[in-house]
């Protein structure tokens, strides 16, 4: 998986969401930031919650969009590993085969430090 490829679709997504229907883009974006932003829980345990979600529901956009912002919050690449182990547990072997687009976004956003 380009994980770069795919914070870049995610982008572009929300560019022509945004020339389509600029009043819904707004609203999306200030639900995203008021539910990830720091509250009872911080920002890097939310992200990690989020990256649990995205590996369930295997979605590549949400494993790259979410280790990426997880990264940005601090998480290490142990930290993250244990979350795709927490969600195989919990949901099984298809969260264990998302662990291949886990470890990609790990490595491709580790070497773009």
């Amino acid at each position: 998986m380009d994980s770069n490829k795919k914070l870049n679709e995610i982008n572009n997504l929300f560019n022509e969401i945004g020339k389509d229907n600029n009043d819904f883009q707004a609203s999306f974006m200030n639900f995203v930031g008021s539910t990830i932003n720091e509250g009872a829980l911080d920002v890097k345990t939310k992200e990690l919650i989020a990256l649990s979600l995205g590996i369930a529901s295997r979605c590549e956009w949400c494993i790259s969009y979410h280790v990426f912002q997880a990264m940005k919050a601090g998480a290490t690449k142990k930290e993250l590993m244990e979350v795709g182990y927490v969600t195989t547990l919990m949901y099984g072997s298809q969260a264990l085969m998302e662990m291949n687009n886990l470890m990609d976004a790990i490595n491709q956003f580790e070497n773009n430090k």
